[in-house]
Order: C-alpha cells, then structure tokens, then sequence
C-alpha cells in the first residue's frame, strides 16, 4: 500500500541530530508521535554531501522562519548515518531542523519513497497536527525539490 493524502501517517522512530556545530549538538532518538498536536513537513532526501541534497537543504534552513511562522516542524531524513549527518551539517555551518538516519530504509518503505534500485527518491510529506497526511510530492527524478512556499501553502490547507 502506497501513503497518500488522507492516511494515518506512519509513525517512526529514528535516530538523528540537531544543533550540528553548536554547544547544543544533541544526538536522540525523534519519532513523529512526539510532535503530534503540530503540523511536521517530513523531508526525504537521497544523500548526505551531494549538490541538490545540499542545496535543498540549505534553502529550507534559509527559509525556516516560514515554516515556523505556520508552526511547522520540518524533519530531514535520508538513509545515512548520525555520523555522516553530523559531518554534512558542520560542513554546511548546521541545518535549522533534525537530520535523521533511517539507514535500514524501513521508512523510506513505509512511506513508499524507494525507486526501483532501493535508493531515496527526493519526496516531501505534510502530515497535520492530528497525524494525517495533508500532502504528498514523491520525485521520478532526484534534481528538483518543492519550494518552500509550496511546502508552507500545504501546511496552511491542512490547518484550514
């Protein structure tokens, strides 16, 4: 079964980092459960250190005063380890949200992001502050990424 609008949203633990290069560096387990009660956009991206992942990435630290204008917590995930997370965000001077590490890739299955050879296909997901999803972009090809203001309309229709 595919995860589409209107579904539950799986839940799921991971571990991952946020603060990267700061004192605050803390490495923890996240599940989506603990931000039930507020919208989560959930950010799959292939890769740790590859240009789009990188530009992505920074675009939505960039623009995280968007997404909390709307109270959304967005989470990055991607299928390589709290280490190599750790390494992409000091090298990038830290990304403004989670990054976790769904190296089993059982998420990535469950949310039905996995291209035919196993690999992360760039997607984004808004689930709703009840644990629905509220929307659904999964990439054929991995070179392009939703905007942020595309990503914040969603959150903004869920709500209503």
């Amino acid at each position: 079964m595919t995860i589409g609008t209107g579904d539950v949203a799986p839940d799921f633990v991971l571990p991952g980092i946020e603060g990267v290069g700061t004192p605050a560096q803390v490495a923890r387990d996240y599940s989506l459960s603990e931000f039930r009660g507020r919208p989560v956009v959930l950010i799959f991206y292939p890769g740790d250190n590859t240009p789009v992942c990188t530009v992505q990435l920074n675009a939505y630290t960039h623009d995280i005063d968007a997404f909390d204008a709307v109270g959304a917590q967005v989470l990055a995930i991607s299928p390589q380890s709290v280490e190599s997370h750790a390494h992409f965000s000091c090298e990038q001077g830290s990304f403004a949200f989670p990054m976790l590490a769904d190296a089993g890739q059982e998420v990535g299955e469950a949310y039905g992001i996995l291209g035919p050879l196993g690999f992360y296909r760039r997607s984004a997901f808004v689930v709703d502050a009840s644990g629905t999803v509220a929307y659904v972009h999964r990439s054929v090809g991995s070179m392009s990424f939703r905007p942020t203001a595309e990503l914040v309309a969603a959150v903004e229709a869920a709500a209503s």
